[in-house]
């Protein structure tokens, strides 16, 4: 098991201090992991949670409904979405009733990368919490918040 102060080879003159630093240290491991994951796929955790975000609402979006879904608030959305347009897994639809409007709706080529990225996700970050540890950990997240 982990110690943050073995680590990172430091002390804390507070739990408080030591649980934040322990929170920031760990969100970047995760993000380290994550992003070495989604390499193979060619895209990044910020694209997969656009695609999922999309998958999930079963119908096109606009694009700032997608942005206020983001796990991560990205002000390069936009562009993140331009590059998942360029490699065929969204595709943009224009609204009909006003030019500025602008509906995302994932593609079928989208569709079968998340299957594939299913496929291969192993869910191994939190491996060694049980589900009661996993939501006690939940909840003291969401209580910081």
């Amino acid at each position: 098991m982990g110690d943050i102060s073995k680590d990172i080879n430091s002390t804390f003159p507070s739990k408080r201090v030591k649980a934040l630093l322990n929170i920031i240290y760990t969100a970047n491991w995760i993000n380290s992991r994550q992003n070495t994951f989604f390499k193979p796929f060619g895209i990044s955790p910020q694209q997969f949670n656009i695609l999922k975000i999309l998958k999930g609402a079963n119908e096109p979006l606009k694009v700032q409904v997608i942005k206020d879904r983001m796990i991560e608030r990205a002000p390069n959305a936009t562009r993140m979405m331009d590059k998942l347009c360029a490699k065929q897994l969204i595709e943009r639809i224009p609204c009909p009733a006003d030019r500025r409007v602008v509906h995302i709706e994932i593609t079928a080529k989208g569709l079968q990368l998340l299957d594939k990225i299913t496929a291969n996700s192993k869910n191994e970050l939190l491996k060694n919490l049980s589900e009661k540890e996993a939501e006690v950990l939940s909840d003291l997240l969401d209580k910081i918040r």
